[in-house]
């Protein structure tokens, strides 16, 4: 079966949405009591979240599917985490989300080089992210592509506070 990497267009964002709840509740929703789940659900894929940000130029998507079903997304742009107000300039690796049927076929190292590619032509000096502490295959991902920790942090699903880490690759010294 072929893999297709494209930019989404906003007749996917429905399907953008429903995908990024579902990749969300398959790889974290056993950590959470419902209402923390459906408050983080409603307030980042519903209509003030992703939608917003689809609609802004200063960030990017990109959707990997197979016989027209949507099979995971990137999503960048500028840097909301808690980093060190140093001067340079920071983007983010905001989503990179794979539903797990299709784990191991080569979509998160297709969805990183896009994110660097994309990081790259757009002239920053660091791209960060965000890991939960838990997710050991996740980091290890980011490892190899040169990401390094650089602290952590609490991040809020609801009223749940997530140990996250926080990662950070050089782009520019």
């Amino acid at each position: 079966m072929s893999i297709t990497i494209r930019t989404p267009t906003e007749a996917d964002l429905p399907a953008l949405c429903d995908l990024g709840r579902e990749t969300f509740i398959e790889t974290f929703g056993h950590l959470y009591a419902k209402h923390d789940l459906d408050h983080f659900l409603v307030t980042v894929f519903g209509p003030d979240g992703m939608p917003v940000e689809f609609a802004d130029p200063a960030f990017a998507f990109r959707i990997a599917e197979a016989e027209g079903q949507m099979l995971a997304y990137c999503k960048v742009g500028p840097a909301y985490l808690p980093t060190d107000d140093d001067g340079r300039s920071k983007c983010e690796l905001r989503q990179l989300y794979i539903l797990k049927a299709w784990h191991g076929r080569g979509i998160a190292q297709t969805m990183m080089d896009w994110a660097l590619d994309w990081a790259n032509a757009g002239n920053w000096q660091d791209m960060y992210l965000s890991v939960w502490a838990e997710n050991h295959r996740a980091q290890t991902v980011y490892a190899k592509y040169g990401f390094e920790k650089v602290g952590e942090f609490d991040f809020m699903v609801g009223a749940h506070a997530d140990h996250e880490f926080l990662y950070r690759k050089v782009l520019r010294p």
